[in-house]
Parts: structure tokens; sequence; C-alpha cells
């Protein structure tokens, strides 16, 4: 098809740009620019696309890419009257995790800076989490052959890739100058007072084995025992969210909350076990990756995660996603009914339910108590 006109301002201002989500937003997009609307519809449902629609039909195309340097970069690819240098459109590439942004046509580059110093930490931390889950899906890419396969004490596997995912994502994390704690690594101390990031570089690591999606990065921020800011990257299909307490939470940039859903999901069960299927639920989902089943619940996909009928899981497999939960305005109880305190061990097992209500989160322990 024909490009659009190309419409350069000279200072157009911040425009108020939004992620398209409805087929009427892409359908009137394409009416302004001449393009058939299945042109433009697959920006609804895949991640590496983000269709921004502003007023005064004014709108821009954004595609992940990969630069010859290996480096990701987000390409402004078709637009009207929106430049690379719009607010929107370097939100857009940091939550990627792309370090340019490009325009298509003119070939014009932009770095995309990370937040100042003087900036909240969970801001800083979600930029350096976005970069860290970018890298952590190239390490893994290119270490999937590598020939490592072990057995945990916990008996899950462990692979070249775990490896490889971590210290792609401690170099990213790094600059923040707080204490993180990996899977992969002997926890550090830290100090009662000070926050701590906690990840898993490579949630789902039997699914990656398998070439079973899903399988995940995912990192927290933790501030007195509570996620305050989280980031998951599902790494097998490129969808993210994002998110921090008082500032909401997102999937692919569109704002997320939790609703009372009928399905349930939970861990994987031990050989010879079953998966056990509360009474209030319709159906039951076991994934293999906690850190996108928690992101379920707060993204409204699920009603509701629980382990109470397993021994437990750690805590670097499931901050990230209870960041989101808080962050969308969900809640997680432990099996006595109190709110989920975070502790900095990723050796010890825990177990709670989540839930988009208290209600809701109450019944379950009611059901499964």
């Amino acid at each position: 098809m024909a490009e659009p006109r190309y419409e350069w301002r000279a200072d157009p201002g911040p425009l108020d740009l939004r992620v398209a989500t409805t087929g009427e937003q892409v359908r009137a997009v394409a009416a302004a620019s001449g393009a058939a609307p299945g042109a433009l519809a697959a920006a609804l449902h895949d991640p590496a696309l983000r269709l921004l629609v502003g007023p005064l039909d004014l709108w821009g195309l954004l595609r992940r890419e990969w630069a010859d340097d290996g480096r990701a970069e987000a390409v402004l690819v078709r637009r009207r009257g929106v430049r690379i240098d719009q607010p929107a459109v370097l939100a857009a590439a940091a939550g990627w995790g792309c370090e340019r942004v490009r325009d298509g046509l003119r070939g014009d580059v932009l770095p995309v800076l990370p937040p100042p110093a003087r900036a909240p930490l969970a801001e800083r931390f979600l930029h350096a989490a976005a970069l860290a889950a970018t890298r952590v899906e190239v390490a893994v890419a290119l270490a999937r052959d590598a020939g490592q396969d072990a057995t945990k004490s916990d008996g899950s596997p462990s692979l070249g890739a775990d490896e490889a995912a971590h210290l792609a994502a401690a170099h990213a994390l790094r600059p923040l100058g707080v204490t993180v704690l990996s899977e992969e690594r002997s926890d550090r101390p830290v100090p009662g007072d000070q926050p701590w990031v906690v990840l898993d570089p490579l949630d789902g690591t039997g699914n990656f084995r398998a070439g079973l999606a899903p399988w995940a990065f995912s990192a927290a921020l933790v501030r007195d025992g509570r996620p305050v800011a989280g980031l998951v990257a599902d790494l097998s299909s490129g969808r993210r969210w994002r998110g921090a307490v008082g500032a909401g939470a997102y999937r692919d940039g569109v704002p997320v909350r939790p609703r009372d859903a009928g399905t349930v999901v939970a861990p994987t069960a031990p050989s010879g076990s079953a998966v056990q299927v509360p009474r209030t639920a319709r159906r039951v989902r076991v994934t293999g990756c906690t850190a996108v089943d928690v992101c379920l619940v707060a993204d409204g996909a699920a009603g509701a995660w629980q382990n109470l009928d397993r021994s437990g899981t750690h805590v670097h497999d499931v901050a990230g996603g209870l960041a989101l939960l808080a962050a969308a305005g969900g809640v997680a109880l432990t099996p006595d009914g109190a709110p989920l305190v975070l502790r900095p061990d990723t050796e010890t097992l825990i177990r709670f339910v989540a839930a988009g209500t208290e209600a809701r989160a109450r019944e379950l322990l009611r059901e499964l108590g």
C-alpha cells in the first residue's frame, strides 16, 4: 500500500496517544490512511506491534525489531502526524526494552534514555527490568542448544539457558544499586529497611526445554515485604506485563484490572498427584509458568491462583506477578488469611491464594483450607 503523507511539525508538543484496543479504532485509522483494516489488525493481538491513536486522526504504528548490531529498537513504520520524539512513542519503546527509536521512513534515530537518577526507584526499576527482559530474551535463545541439562535440589530442571539468563539480567539491573536476589544464585543479606529486587531470569524452564509455551522473565521491586513494582515478560509470545503500586498495571501498554473470572490457575502437580479444583471454579488451567499465572489474575484472564494443595512456591517465581496483582488492585492472602509478606529468601516455600478481590480470596481459603 502507499505510505501516508508524512507530516512533520516543528513542535507539535506532547500528543495524547493511546494504544488501540478495538476494531473500531483500527478501522478509523485504516479509513484515514487509505489502508485496508486487515493491514493494521495484527496490532490488536501481536505484542511486537503497537498502534497508537490520538486526536485529530493522528496515529502511529510501531514495530519492535532487531537491528544489525543485535539491539532491539522500536521502528515507527507508518504514521500521520506522529514523530519518534513523542513521549508515548518513547514510552512504548522503553516498555519493550528497546534502546532506541527509529523513523522507518526518514531513518532518524533517537536513544531511549533511562529515567534520571533522581526519579523514583520504581520508575528506574521498571526501565531496567524491561532492558533485562530483552537481554534475557536474546541470551536464552542463543543458549537453547548449550547442552547443559541438570536437575536442581527441588527436582526442577536447570539448563545452560538459566545461567545465561541470570548473567544478562543481573548486568541490566546492576545500575539500580540495590540488592538483587535470583533463583540462580545464593541469597545475599538485605538490610531490613532497604528495598530489594528478586528475579527469576527464566521461569518455566521445563516448558522452555520442551518448546511448550509459556516461559518467562520475572522481576519485582520489594519494599517492606510488599512487591511495589514488577515486570513479567512472556518470552515465548512477547507479551509483557508491567506496573507499580499507585501507577496501575499494564499488559502490552493497555491498562488491566482483575475480574471475577471463572478460571483458576494452579501450579503443576507433583508426579502422581491431582490438581484440586475449587467448587466455585468453572475450570482449572495449569500452564507450568507461575510468573505468567499470577499475571493472568492481575489482568482478568483468570479469576484466581492458588497453591494451597502444594508444598509451596518460591518468592522468585511469584514476586513479579504479585507486584502486577497489587498494582492492578488484587490481593494475595496466606492460608491463615493474612496479607502475604515477602521475605528476601529464595529457598523458603510460600503458600497463598491470589485473586482480584479479598472476598474471592477468602472464598478460596474456605473451600481449600
